[in-house]
C-alpha cells in the first residue's frame, strides 16, 4: 500500500533531523514555536469567510482566474513555499496523485506560491503536476488570505546557510517572507468551506482529509 503523505512527510522529517546541524534544527523549531504563539494560523482565513480574488499567472504563462473554476464546482487551494522545498514537493505530488479523485467528487484544484513565474514551471515540470501553478510574486493574494509571514533575522541566517536566497526565488528585493502551509477548500459560492493552515512548514494537510470533505459534500447533494 502506497505510504500517505502523512507517513511521507514524517519520515522526511525523521531524516532531516538526521542530516541537518542540531544549531540550525533548534533555530527553525524556535521559528515555528514563534509563529504559533503570533496566532498567525489562527487569524488567517477560516472556514465561513468569503475567500479573496485568486487572479495569478500560471505555470504555462497564462492569465489564470479561479472564479473560472468555481463557476463548476469546488477548489482545492494550497499554499507552498516553493520548488526549492522538499516538503511542499512531496504535498504537489501527493495531490497529483489524489487529482483523480478531486475530479471524480466535482472539484479542481491549484496550487499557489510566491515563486517567480519560471520556477513554478520546472515546480510542475518536476512533479509531473497536471493542475494550475501559480505564481504570486509580491505575495497579494496570500496577504489577502493572512498566511504570509516575515523572517526572523536568525531564520534569515539559517536560510542563508542552506544557500536560499528567499527574496531571488521569489522575485521580491529584500522581502523576506513566505506563505504558511495552508490548504483550502473553497465553494462554488465563494465561501470557504474547508481550512487547514499550519505555522510548521514540516507540516501539510494530508489529502485524504480533503477528500472526505469533497466526497462527503458530493454525497449529499
Amino acid at each position: 500500500m502506497a505510504e500517505t503523505l502523512s507517513e511521507q512527510l514524517a519520515g522526511y522529517r525523521a531524516s532531516w533531523r538526521v542530516r541537518v546541524p542540531a544549531d540550525r534544527q533548534a533555530l527553525m523549531d524556535q521559528h515555528v514555536a514563534h509563529l504559533a504563539a503570533t496566532g498567525i494560523d489562527r487569524s488567517a482565513k477560516q472556514v465561513g469567510d468569503r475567500a479573496p480574488a485568486i487572479r495569478l499567472r500560471d505555470q504555462h504563462g497564462e492569465d489564470f482566474d479561479i472564479a473560472e473554476l468555481l463557476a463548476k464546482g469546488p477548489v482545492v487551494v494550497t499554499f507552498y513555499r516553493g520548488g526549492w522545498c522538499p516538503f511542499c514537493n512531496l504535498e504537489l505530488k501527493a495531490y497529483q496523485t489524489a487529482l483523480p479523485r478531486i475530479a471524480a467528487a466535482g472539484a479542481s484544484m491549484v496550487a499557489i506560491s510566491p515563486e517567480k513565474p519560471e520556477d513554478t514551471v520546472s515546480t510542475a515540470e518536476k512533479n509531473a503536476l497536471s493542475f494550475p501553478v501559480l505564481s504570486d510574486v509580491g505575495q497579494e493574494v496570500g496577504k489577502a488570505f493572512g498566511v504570509v509571514y516575515a523572517f526572523t533575522d536568525d531564520v534569515r541566517k539559517v536560510y542563508d546557510g542552506f544557500g536560499l536566497d528567499i527574496p531571488s526565488k521569489n522575485g521580491s528585493p529584500n522581502e523576506w517572507s513566505l506563505p504558511l502551509s495552508a490548504t483550502y477548500v473553497i465553494g462554488s459560492d465563494g465561501n470557504i468551506q474547508f481550512a487547514d493552515t499550519r505555522a510548521d512548514y514540516r507540516e501539510r494537510t494530508d489529502p485524504l482529509e480533503v477528500l472526505a470533505v469533497l466526497e462527503h459534500r458530493a454525497a449529499a447533494e
